[in-house]
């Protein structure tokens, strides 16, 4: 494999098609086990490839280096082979600010709550920190050092004013889930779910009922692509790309649902 994407289970992913419509190679999606991904990595048998869940922090052991926003973060989603030697990248940050500035979301100055621990969530939260969020909040199932429980939160967080959904709540297969009830947080003005499939979830459904602002998280898909192509070929790609890309995607997977 010269480039593709690691992970455990990937068959909700759309990132061959992505990539394949922003540059000009074979893009293969390549599940692994545990054990298989740890062979795998020593192996180091490709050009470079993409992480996903649950391998963007299991990488890191095996980088010779890693750029500023992925030791930020904590994790890596982009790996490139030079000689030998892997370098880390993390392009999560770039495609999560892409899609909030693509629609108008402000956070600067507002109690903000991302909802899952995992390593899109670091990147999530790196970003609300980086656009002036006066309070950025961790809610996961279980309390750790860095998150509290949902039943903290809604006893004491639901003045929040954005949601991230940075957790696999709600995504393919199981639909029908949502992490939170949007109706307990009266003063949220916008959702953004990483999701991407299904294309809308239901939270980001209810985020739309209620007046909020909701974005799903194929533009955050495409926009990261992009930005892991230019790692990939050590290029510069024109972003206006995102959208023609996003648009592609987005009818292609409308008519198939």
């Amino acid at each position: 494999m010269d480039y593709g994407l690691i992970g455990e289970k990937l068959g909700h992913s759309y990132s061959k098609d992505i990539h394949e419509m922003l540059a000009d190679y074979t893009y293969d999606l390549c599940p692994l086990t545990k054990e298989e991904f740890a062979e795998f990595m020593e192996k180091k048998k490709f050009k470079s490839i993409n992480v996903t869940i649950p391998y963007k922090r299991d990488v890191i052991p095996y980088l010779y280096e890693m750029d500023d926003n992925a030791k930020a973060i904590g994790a890596v989603n982009t790996i490139v082979n030079k000689d030998g030697k892997l370098y880390g990248h993390n392009t999560d940050f770039s495609g999560f600010m892409y899609m909030l500035k693509k629609h108008d979301i402000d956070v600067a100055g507002k109690k903000c709550l991302v909802l899952g621990d995992g390593g899109a969530s670091k990147a999530v939260v790196a970003v609300l920190k980086k656009m002036g969020a006066s309070e950025v909040i961790i809610v996961d199932i279980i309390k750790t050092e860095t998150a509290i429980t949902y039943d903290e939160c809604f006893e004491k967080h639901t003045d929040a004013q954005f949601i991230a959904n940075a957790s696999p709540v709600g995504m393919y297969p199981k639909c029908d889930a949502s992490p939170v009830d949007l109706t307990r947080f009266p003063k949220c003005e916008a959702v953004a779910d990483v999701i991407y499939n299904p294309l809308q979830t239901k939270l980001v459904a209810q985020a739309e009922e209620l007046g909020m602002k909701g974005v799903n998280g194929l533009e955050m898909l495409v926009a990261q692509a992009l930005y892991a192509v230019e790692f990939f070929l050590d290029t510069k790609l024109d972003e206006k790309k995102i959208d023609e890309v996003y648009r592609k995607i987005y009818d292609e997977k409308s008519k198939e649902n």
